[in-house]
């Protein structure tokens, strides 16, 4: 089948989505600007809605590189890959008891960011730098993940990823990224992530009709994907094996914690205009969910058609299974979704990479002076450059070294959640314990990961035990250990705890002064 058809069709997908987020944008904003200020740029003057809201939180966390890593492992791992269920339902529950209590408290106390909220809380500006610095970097492979499944998309299209086309595509799509942004900051996502939902569920219900009618029904995709797991691999591994419990447990806890510990998620959670617009979206989330699972599944239809991606490169199932049943039309809608599906979570995750260096890095540390218009307008400069920073590992790295810098930003992630956590409580544990639990776990993780060849599972042998665990849990662990452990201690001998009480979402503190 010539690819002329599905190119040209999932180009013009793109062009659509793309003038929605320069025309939208503008449209939606008085006077075709914003504001000089970050709390109109990086969050829309947290006037988002609750259908806004449920469109971009779930195309924020539901990225395009989760519609295609997802049945990517389950078609190379089998019924391991579907930890991405419970995990994603751990998703909503979280949200639902956390976000909208963070998003009311800072809006009642003007915080834009997480960090904000952590140098207010804890009176440090130092545990603020490392919350920063770790979402900053944990953040840009991150954005490159989005890149990589563009690229997955080009290269079933017939272009080469790695060649001047299509380096030249990718980067054309990513100016446009970068423009819509930079002047209209989290409104231009917004609208995309609209167009995003729309495009996804349509793609999950087509996609699922061409399989149920060119492949079979449920139980013999599933004779058939056990079949093709026998012959591949000597055995299979649809069922993953009872050994496995720690390793998918892990997992989906760790990811579940770590997703709400990146800038980008929150930030989304802070433009929501109230509480009860998070809470009810926290629900509606399990719609995304459902999509997934379907996306999952279809991993499991992908061995059934015996696709064939070349060797390490799994995400490349599901387009493949796109390429092989749908008419070519069709083909390019589809695969235009998964364009589409990128831009979303990577210009909000540029967003909230440059409001976290712009506020809490230039505004604390270099420019204790600089006025808001000077912050806003360095956070724009910085959305430039952590976009051109991901274009670059995109480019100029394997797409592995990609995948194994974000496993490792997961993990570091993981490790500011207790400080994030723990600020909602009345009495929280010793700044300098946080500080200190927030180092060694970041050590003990990267250290794990580093020996484990970049693995996130690492195997665990206590005793009688061996298993394997997620190394970003195991980091948390010992995070967790140091705050219990050195905290009480240095409240005996007197040093400072950091601010008392809590910040109220009325915008009040309870308790104040030092703690001892």
């Amino acid at each position: 089948m010539s690819n002329v058809v599905p190119v040209t069709t999932c180009a013009a997908v793109v062009l659509v989505a793309s003038a929605i987020a320069l025309r939208g944008a503008r449209s939606s904003v008085a006077g075709g600007g914003v504001r000089a200020d970050l709390e109109d740029w990086a969050l829309a003057d947290r006037r988002q809605g609750g259908v806004l809201v449920w469109c971009l939180l779930g195309g924020t966390v539901y990225t395009a590189y989760t519609f295609t890593a997802v049945p990517g492992a389950v078609f190379t791992s089998g019924g391991i890959g579907f930890y991405a269920l419970p995990y994603t339902v751990l998703i909503c529950t979280i949200a639902f008891v956390l976000l909208p209590r963070l998003a009311a408290t800072a809006r009642a106390h003007g915080h834009v960011t997480v960090a904000d909220f952590v140098r207010e809380r804890y009176g440090s500006p130092l545990l603020a730098l490392a919350v920063s610095l770790t979402g900053i970097f944990a953040t840009m492979p991150y954005i490159a993940l989005q890149l990589l499944g563009i690229r997955a998309v080009l290269s079933v299209l017939g272009v080469r990823p790695d060649g001047a086309a299509g380096d030249a595509a990718l980067t054309a799509v990513f100016a446009v990224l970068a423009v819509s942004t930079y002047r209209y900051g989290l409104r231009a996502p917004t609208l995309v992530s609209a167009v995003k939902a729309v495009l996804i569920v349509g793609s999950t219900l087509a996609l699922a009709g061409l399989v149920l009618t060119r492949l079979g029904s449920p139980a013999t995709l599933f004779a058939r994907a056990d079949a093709a797991l026998t012959a591949r691999d000597g055995a299979s591994a649809l069922v993953p094996a009872a050994d496995l419990a720690p390793a998918y447990l892990s997992l989906a806890v760790g990811s579940a914690l770590a997703l709400f510990a990146f800038p980008h998620v929150l930030m989304v959670a802070f433009s929501a205009r109230s509480g009860d617009v998070l809470r009810r979206s926290s629900v509606t989330l399990l719609g995304w969910t459902a999509m997934l699972g379907v996306f999952a599944l279809f991993g499991i239809a992908a061995l059934a058609a015996r696709v064939e991606p070349p060797p390490g490169r799994s995400e490349l199932a599901v387009p493949l299974l796109v390429l092989d049943l749908a008419p070519g039309w069709a083909a390019g809608l589809l695969l235009g979704a998964l364009v589409v599906a990128a831009l979303v979570p990577a210009a909000v995750m540029s967003i909230g990479a440059a409001t976290l260096f712009a506020r809490n890095v230039y505004l604390e540390f270099v420019s204790p002076t600089a006025t808001a218009a000077q912050v806003t307008r360095m956070a724009r400069l910085m959305s430039l450059v952590v976009k051109l920073g991901a274009l670059a590992f995109a480019l100029g790295l394997r797409d592995q070294a990609a995948i194994n810098l974000h496993l490792l930003g997961a993990v570091w992630v993981l490790q500011i959640v207790p400080t994030i956590a723990l600020g909602l409580l009345h009495r929280t544990p010793h700044r300098i314990s946080l500080l200190a639990g927030w180092l060694l776990g970041m050590v003990v993780g990267t250290g794990l990961v580093n020996t484990g060849a970049f693995s996130s599972l690492v195997r665990l042998s206590i005793g009688p035990v061996d298993t394997q665990v997620y190394a970003g849990v195991l980091g948390l662990a010992v995070n967790l250990a140091v705050v219990m452990l050195t905290s009480p201690p240095l409240s005996r001998l007197g040093v400072p705890r950091g601010v008392s009480g809590v910040l109220r979402p009325d915008g009040s503190a309870r308790g104040g002064g030092a703690m001892s």
